[in-house]
């Protein structure tokens, strides 16, 4: 199993390594409130994402959520939606390029570069005050993997039964809560969750690491724990420039 890997020398870092360059910034457009299509130039579907009302009245946590493979942005957007207007999350779901994501597929590459834009246009539509990973299953995976990579830009990540972390670099320190059910017949907890928080807490991460009884899911309880968790990183707020 890949686990997190330190810093390498190498002088370029690009959608390859998995680096994002989006960053927050003053927006230029009115983002508006809701569930909304994400599309491309050439109208394809890329994504969804949801603002809550009143979003530009002050800045938002936005929520880059990862879907499970196979899965659709749509599944990925409903991991915290119903907790969104309660808690101000601009939520930003892709659909992977494939049927997951491209790490587990061949590496770093295209998802992130549609992630990387996707982002990119949210800043320009909202203000945001933190920005954080987050997924299930293999989207937990990669929102590990992107997280570390990227932790000059992600303050956290939320990891709902993940199978592994495997970063080409690392950058930063953001914070991590895992969630694992002890019944998971998918991703066993014995050989992912009680191998990878230990490894990450070994290289410096602060873990917030919480076992269920129940299989491959995310509980209710766990996802309210989880917004409420996220108010811990508002000291790490990603600065408007």
């Amino acid at each position: 199993m890949a686990e997190p890997a330190p810093p390498h020398r190498q002088p370029e870092e690009n959608p390859r390594h998995g680096r994002l360059t989006a960053r927050p910034a003053p927006p230029v457009t009115a983002g508006g409130s809701g569930r909304m299509p994400l599309t491309g130039p050439d109208g394809e579907a890329l994504g969804l994402a949801y603002a809550p009302a009143g979003a530009g009245d002050r800045p938002l946590r936005l929520v880059l959520l990862l879907h499970g493979a196979g899965g659709t942005a749509e599944q990925g957007l409903d991991l915290l939606l119903p907790l969104a207007d309660r808690h101000r999350l601009l939520l930003v779901a892709p659909q992977s390029v494939a049927s997951s994501w491209d790490l587990v597929v061949e590496g770093f590459g295209p998802d992130v570069r549609r992630i990387d834009m996707l982002l990119a246009a949210a800043f320009q539509a909202w203000p945001v005050e933190c920005v954080v990973a987050g997924g299930f299953s293999d989207g937990a995976s990669y929102a590990l993997s992107l997280g570390l990579t990227n932790g000059d830009l992600f303050a956290a990540v939320l990891a709902f039964s993940p199978g592994f972390a495997a970063p080409m670099v690392t950058h930063g320190r953001p914070r991590v809560l895992v969630s694992h059910g002890t019944g998971d017949q998918v991703l066993p907890v014995d050989v992912c969750s009680r191998r990878l928080v230990p490894r990450l807490n070994t290289l410096g991460y602060q873990v917030d690491y919480h076992e269920f009884d129940g299989g491959h899911e995310v509980p209710t309880a766990i996802r309210q724990h989880a917004v409420e968790w996220l108010s811990s990183v508002a000291g790490r707020r990603t600065r408007l420039r």
